[in-house]
């Protein structure tokens, strides 16, 4: 049974009325069935606005969906009472982008660290003391710095604490979102490899969400492709990102510049502009900006579809030599 089963979410926000006409109505989530399996991390991948980090929200339970089950540890999350919430939300916990944003400026990291202990574990103070050290060493940090306020840290060592804060209550899984975006290219590896350590000594689940397809290939074991509210390609166990094959993932792929390029080759430095979620047609979402569009395409939503193992394509042009198993016969 996996840790997290995601069941056809769906997020439709609404704006009112005005004197220039009636609300929009946008699709943020659309459908989206994922699972992570324990000791696992599943990699969501997309541009910024696809959806990915409100699909975070929703697996935290900061934003309700309209439709769909979200299963936590096999227990329906919209459908607890607040009691049985907040037990499974301490086996639930997040690292944000904004390490700034999730530390409170006027305490010191002592007590920054101890905030989810307090609420959840009925320490003395010298045992809760012991607690917060061990978790500053795990995360490499120094003894001293519990008595440091936010201001003397750098960012990396502040996304160190809010890592040490996330794994306080041994969680079982964590919500990575953009955790390492806004950190210079030397500390992000710096904090993927602790990433890693963390998930292989406390058997942790990751949902690493990012917008760079190259930390996804380094820290998952399964990538999400998300494209405008839908996952658009997914694969289990990857080795080799060039194996996608959904055309907006290769033109992910095809972003990242390798430092030995073939002799020859010309690179694609094109960027299409992102299509508004209210401007697709009723068909693929990505069929303004693919080059393989058809009249299929302008009209039917591709469903995602086995193209191989533990591999999945929404692409009516993926497999159309009939390599392609429809989850609709597959029993």
């Amino acid at each position: 049974m996996s840790l997290l089963e995601i069941r056809e979410v769906t997020k439709v926000y609404k704006s009112g009325n005005s004197l220039w006409g009636k609300g929009k109505v946008t699709e943020a989530v659309k459908d989206v069935s994922l699972s992570i399996k324990e000791g696992s991390c599943v990699g969501l991948v997309g541009e910024s606005g696809c959806g990915k980090s409100t699909l975070g929200k929703i697996i935290l339970g900061l934003e309700k969906p309209n439709s769909g089950e979200v299963l936590f540890q096999g227990k329906n999350f919209y459908k607890s009472n607040r009691r049985q919430q907040k037990a499974l939300t301490r086996d639930l916990q997040v690292v944000f982008q904004d390490y700034h944003s999730s530390v409170n400026p006027k305490q010191n990291i002592g007590k920054i660290i101890s905030e989810p202990i307090k609420n959840y574990l009925n320490l003395s103070p010298l045992e809760e003391e012991k607690k917060v050290l061990e978790l500053l060493e795990i995360v490499g940090l120094s003894h001293k710095d519990i008595h440091k306020y936010p201001h003397q840290f750098s960012g990396g060592q502040l996304q160190r604490v809010c890592i040490a804060k996330a794994i306080a209550l041994k969680p079982k899984l964590i919500v990575l979102d953009e955790a390492i975006s806004s950190l210079d290219v030397s500390v992000q590896a710096q904090i993927l490899n602790l990433l890693l350590d963390l998930k292989k000594e406390f058997n942790l689940s990751y949902l690493f969400i990012s917008h760079d397809i190259e930390a996804v290939d380094y820290i998952a074991d399964t990538v999400a492709v998300m494209y405008l509210g839908r996952i658009v390609e997914s694969i289990e166990d990857v080795a080799d990102l060039t194996a996608l094959r959904h055309p907006y993932s290769k033109k992910l792929l095809s972003s990242v510049l390798s430092p030995y390029p073939q002799e020859g080759k010309v690179l694609d430095f094109s960027f299409d502009e992102v299509v508004s979620s209210k401007k697709v047609s009723c068909g693929c979402k990505y069929n303004e900006r693919c080059k393989k569009s058809t009249v299929t395409c302008n009209e039917h939503v591709p469903p995602l579809s086995i193209v191989g193992k533990g591999h999945k394509v929404a692409c009516h042009c993926e497999g159309s030599e009939g390599e392609v198993m429809q989850l609709d016969h597959i029993s």
